[in-house]
């Protein structure tokens, strides 16, 4: 599994937006994303601090995309 690129919340919003995922709500800074067919993933929005390792790669497997697919879109936004 090759590593995922570390981003800040700004960045990996964009990243879940093109999968199709949509801000739902927020409570503090926890931001609900959902897609049309109903799958959902937090994500902490911490200024520009980066989303660690394990959380981000629980939020990419949320988001349904392989390490390979996440990098691609991490690269274009």
């Amino acid at each position: 599994m090759s590593r995922l690129k570390l981003l800040p919340y700004r960045k990996l919003r964009r990243v879940a937006e093109a999968c199709g995922f949509s801000l739902k709500r927020r409570k503090g800074s926890h931001c609900l994303f959902q897609n049309s067919e109903g799958r959902t993933t937090t994500i902490p929005d911490h200024g520009s601090a980066v989303i660690v390792r394990p959380l981000l790669r629980r939020i990419v497997a949320d988001l349904g995309l392989t390490a390979e697919e996440y990098n691609n879109l991490a690269g274009r936004v």
